[in-house]
């Protein structure tokens, strides 16, 4: 029997409660948890926004250490590092058979399955895969990436969404380069992320955007040169920083109408805007049909930074050792698992960064 978080229904407020995982049969894998990252797609899971089977466990960004394994798998054995995957590819989908492996059709298909059962006998999916809000969790193995040596175990929970999704949104989506200028809207964890991609891409103006003040420091800390709280003349200040052009690439990481429009209106004539956060339905956008030939602009979604977890994750393990990018950085709260539903809940009102839950 081991702790986690329970989501019952939506809407729920998450439930500590023991429950009883299975052994780790063929092709699966037993993990003891170091930490996992409270991510604003928890969030979006608890309130309806994003769809999964309840009850779950959620939590879907974690790093541990693996307990045991089934048979079958040879990449990690007990006693191994370890960063979860919450979207494995599958291999032989048309996604990834095109190399679009964060595209893959089946990623979330072992979210339906069965994960554990609480005392009482309830039945239990895994969240977005993996299950990270509890002490221990069962996955499948190709949920499982090595943790490069030289990378604390701890901060590492934050590889699995927050820094993927943050550098890939950059170098994978908007494919930054040495010299262009870029805005981030939006300075939690996957925002801070992405301004320190930028630095590391070598962009030249790098302007900050949230509604709170208070983040300032945090995201000059991690390579803003320039911090706009928002308004409804965002946009405006942002071309005024860029000589009246606007910026190469903008990088919107809250999922709200308003934040996506704002960003699409920093953006100069043929530059590029990428989606990275996650909205409902509600949140529509709309642009005329005039604006879109006069302005040239591409506007793109980012799916986990359209990135591909088994390459990318080395590499961002050599800028990590190389001192370019900052894990720690990127958390501003540590939390137990006891702590968890009411930190969820505060999520919106956060002063930026990650939020870990340390076991």
């Amino acid at each position: 029997m081991v702790r986690a978080a329970v989501l019952t229904a939506v809407g729920a407020p998450l439930e500590i409660t023991g429950i009883e995982l299975p052994a780790p049969g063929p092709g699966r894998v037993r993990i003891r948890l170091a930490a996992a990252g409270v991510c604003h797609s928890d969030l979006s899971l608890s309130d309806g926004t994003m769809r999964i089977p309840l009850p779950a466990v959620l939590g879907h960004e974690g790093a541990g250490t693996v307990i045991s394994v089934g048979e079958g798998v040879t990449h990690v054995a007990p006693g191994d590092a370890v960063v979860l995957n919450w979207a494995p590819a599958c291999g032989t989908c048309h996604a990834c058979a095109i190399g679009e492996v964060w595209l893959c059709a089946d990623a979330l298909a072992g979210a339906s399955g069965l994960h554990a059962r609480t005392a009482d006998g309830r039945d239990l999916h895994p969240g977005l895969n993996v299950g990270a809000f509890a002490e221990e969790t069962v996955v499948a193995a190709n949920c499982v990436l090595p943790l490069p040596d030289g990378i604390p175990l701890t901060d590492a929970a934050l590889l699995g969404c927050a820094v993927l999704t943050g550098y890939g949104a950059v170098h994978h989506s908007a494919r930054v380069r040495a010299g262009e200028s870029v805005a981030v809207v939006g300075v939690g964890g996957v925002g801070l992320a992405a301004l320190q991609s930028a630095r590391i891409a070598g962009a030249s103006t790098i302007v900050a955007v949230d509604v709170s003040p208070d983040k300032e420091e945090l995201a000059r800390a991690a390579g803003a040169t320039e911090y706009v709280v928002a308004s409804a003349t965002t946009a405006k200040d942002i071309r005024r920083l860029t000589g009246g052009q606007g910026v190469d690439v903008a990088v919107e990481c809250v999922g709200r109408a308003v934040t996506i429009r704002t960003a699409w209106d920093s953006t100069r004539r043929g530059g590029r805007t990428t989606v990275v956060g996650i909205g409902g339905k509600d949140q529509q956008v709309t642009f005329h049909a005039l604006e879109l030939f006069h302005w040239g602009r591409t506007l793109s979604g980012c799916v986990y930074g359209n990135s591909d977890p088994a390459k990318d994750l080395p590499v961002l393990a050599g800028h990590i050792r190389g001192g370019r990018f900052d894990l720690g950085a990127l958390v501003t709260r540590r939390v137990t698992l006891d702590d968890l539903p009411s930190t969820l809940t505060t999520l919106p009102e956060s002063r930026g960064g990650r939020a870990l839950v340390v076991f």
